[in-house]
């Protein structure tokens, strides 16, 4: 009987199943045309009209137009959506999909993106810098207001058009011009949450300053000139014209209640230039003391007035961002004046006392009362001087032009105190062997002077506690440490460098 009961159980359960069947394939089985949508890959929903959603879009943001003077605002970068055919009645309003994107994601405008990649070095990773703009003629704009901070636009037109003129004499002109990284301006949709650069002056500064901060600034004051505000402002002359472009002399006429930029820049792209120059250099004299018994107590006088010597040196110079490297490569030098040695005669118990000021942890020009010999051969070009540059003081003579492992000599007899030799020849900027001064030697004096002579070759010519004769030869030019090029470093210190002393001018020598 329970057999019974369980198969009348089990048919009825048949019964019910094939009704259901039954009905479900009774029913409108015409697939639907609609649109399902994604956001990252995710799907969101499905919507009949894809129009009624991206009207819905553009209509809803209106800041985002008003924002950026647009007619069109777009979803957000990583949407998609797709014709879809589905028998499925879960259909999703466009309102509601507008309101799980908005939640979701950032809006875009249409623009481009300048992408600056900086190419992988020895020592550094490749850098990418991605900028956005709303039209790409704001980029251009900047590109140009940035080139023409370091090269004013009647030089720049002249490179471009092939219409510069040959030196006669002298003057420079501009063999090669690039920027070191590589720019790509292509269409793109942007997100409204990303920096969008719509005017080019705003850019321009971010390009020289890696900043739209407001950067620093100066109001002229009776008085004031190029040369005295850079000091104030720790730059040298030439960073405080490339933040200045309208000025392009040390000479240029300030007017009283002018604004003038003071920031050092930092700039996101390098401006590299090959520029060959011919220009007539200063060669210093040197000074020389003799004794005359005829003279007392500490008398001095100058038996023979010293004269610079002048060569007109033509040179090919790289430069960087407005600044040039540290070496110069001579093409040639004609002599035009020779120098004359100053000669001093001192009594027989002459004494030069030292008197000197300080001025921020380097000192001025002292009269040393000594003689001194040129460090390297000549002729010479200074590449930096004792100035400010980079954000910091200079405190010696970058000396180029003579060559990679070109004579490098003792200044006035002494001895030697410190080496350092186990940098390679060829350093880069921002290394730190030898404390960033690679191969150096110091050499202590008479009345606790001493010099300095950096970036040297590795082979150098004396050790800790070699005795050394004025112009004796002591190392070869060389690039070690950080460095942009063959250069000597030469510094002049008032008691031991980095041991207590105070850097002084080297101009005070000679």
């Amino acid at each position: 009987m329970e057999r019974k009961k369980l198969i009348v159980l089990i048919g009825s359960v048949l019964t019910i199943i094939v009704l259901i069947v039954c009905s479900l394939q009774t029913k409108d089985q015409t697939p639907k045309n609609v649109y399902q949508v994604y956001l990252d890959g995710e799907v969101i929903g499905l919507v009949e009209n894809k129009d009624e959603l991206l009207n819905l879009i553009n209509e809803e943001q209106q800041d985002i137009k008003d924002t950026y003077n647009v007619d069109q605002v777009y979803p957000p970068n990583g949407f998609d959506i797709e014709e879809y055919i589905t028998y499925d009645d879960n259909i999703t309003s466009a309102g509601n999909i507008y309101q799980k994107i908005k939640d979701q994601s950032d809006f875009t405008v249409e623009g481009y993106v300048v992408t600056i990649t900086s190419p992988a070095t020895e020592n550094e990773e490749e850098k990418v810098t991605k900028i956005y703009v709303l039209d790409d003629d704001i980029y251009y704009e900047a590109e140009q207001n940035f080139i023409h901070a370091f090269v004013d636009e009647e030089t720049y037109n002249a490179y471009i058009t092939n219409t510069q003129e040959e030196i006669k004499d002298v003057g420079s002109i501009i063999k090669h011009m690039e920027f070191e990284e590589t720019v790509t301006v292509k269409e793109a949709y942007i997100s409204v949450e990303e920096k969008i650069f719509t005017d080019a002056d705003e850019l321009t500064q971010y390009l020289l300053y890696g900043t739209t901060e407001k950067t620093s600034s100066y109001v002229v004051q009776q008085g004031d000139t190029l040369a005295s505000i850079a000091e104030a402002s720790k730059l040298n002359v030439r960073e405080l014209i490339i933040a200045n472009p309208k000025f392009r002399s040390e000479n240029a006429v300030l007017a009283i209640g002018e604004t003038l930029q003071n920031s050092l820049i930092n700039p996101i792209l390098t401006l590299y230039q090959e520029v060959r120059v011919t220009e007539d250099v200063e060669q210093a004299y040197t000074k020389q003391t003799v004794v005359d018994n005829s003279l007392g107590y500490n008398e001095t006088k100058v038996t023979q007035t010293g004269v610079t010597g002048l060569e007109r040196i033509t040179q090919e110079i790289r430069i960087i961002n407005g600044e040039r490297a540290q070496d110069a490569n001579v093409i040639s030098s004609v002599t035009i004046r020779e120098a004359v040695d100053e000669i001093t005669a001192v009594g027989p118990t002459y004494n030069p006392i030292n008197s000197w000021t300080n001025n921020g942890g380097h000192g001025g020009v002292i009269d040393t009362g000594l003689s001194w010999s040129w460090p390297t051969n000549t002729p010479y070009i200074i590449t930096t001087d004792y100035e400010y540059r980079w954000g910091s003081f200079h405190e010696a003579l970058d000396i180029s032009g003579t060559g990679f492992g070109s004579p490098i000599y003792a200044a006035r007899a002494g001895e030697v105190v410190e080496v350092y030799s186990s940098c390679a020849n060829y350093g880069w900027y921002g290394s730190m062997c030898g404390g960033s001064y690679g191969n150096y030697i110091v050499v202590r004096h008479d009345n606790n002077y001493y010099t300095m002579y950096a970036h040297l070759t590795s082979n150098l010519l004396v050790s800790v506690g070699s005795q050394v004769s004025q112009g004796q030869q002591i190392g070869y030019m060389g690039s070690s440490g950080s460095s942009t090029g063959t250069h000597l470093h030469f510094g002049f210190s008032v008691g031991w460098p980095h041991h207590g002393g105070t850097w002084y001018s080297p101009w005070s020598l000679y």
